[in-house]
């Protein structure tokens, strides 16, 4: 089974609607899926709450505190886990150490990634990430098509170790699919179709 935990330390980077949408993606596919809400805000517990029944079922696990951590998780073939903020809770140390991916959400403003780039360098220091037992995929999120930071932000990042893995646009679709409680992959129409590539690159990171 793979855990797969969606984390930074850095507020308002996306990391719900990556989770939900991914959790959606991996379901259509017909994987049994649960979306763990690690999060004190519980946002996806929310979000899961208000998913037609008529969509594919995706279970909702309230991981917020340390003893929950694998409750329920026998039996699936991925857990979805919207994490944390920072790495200073032992709630967040376990997480990362059963992680099987780690994905950190990250805007392309200046401000955001220098706090991403420590908070990166903060897992890697983690013991079951040294080890490659884990593995980090850094996403460009909510990004403006016409911005020209997206580039330097990848530079950056890559200069540090950490290529961008995947462009995430700002598209209004995903906060009308978060009211939903659904998922850009629970359609086919036109528009959800044209966003759904821009996540192959990462549905084929989380398979390997």
């Amino acid at each position: 089974m793979r855990k797969i935990l969606v984390v930074n330390s850095k507020g308002g980077c996306g990391k719900t609607t990556i989770a939900t949408n991914l959790a959606v993606a991996l379901a259509a596919r017909g994987e049994d899926v649960a979306l763990a809400d690690a999060d004190r805000q519980k946002s996806s517990l929310s979000w899961v709450k208000r998913r037609p029944k008529k969509m594919t079922s995706i279970e909702g696990l309230d991981w917020t505190k340390e003893s929950s951590i694998g409750d329920k998780s026998k039996g699936l073939d991925a857990v979805v886990i919207d994490g944390p903020g920072g790495l200073r809770s032992e709630l967040a140390k376990t997480l990362i150490a059963e992680a099987s991916d780690i994905l950190v959400p990250v805007l392309a403003s200046a401000f955001d990634w220098n706090a991403t780039l420590k908070f990166l360098d903060g897992i890697s220091e983690i013991k079951r990430v040294r080890k490659g037992k884990a593995e980090i995929h850094v996403i460009a999120n909510r990004i403006n098509r016409r911005s020209t930071q997206v580039g330097e932000l990848e530079q950056t990042l890559s200069k540090k170790g950490y290529p961008v893995l995947c462009r995430i646009t700002d598209r209004v679709a995903y906060a009308k699919h978060a009211a939903a409680g659904s998922g850009i992959f629970d359609y086919s129409d036109a528009q959800s179709h044209e966003i759904r590539g821009q996540w192959h690159p990462l549905l084929q990171a989380v398979d390997t």
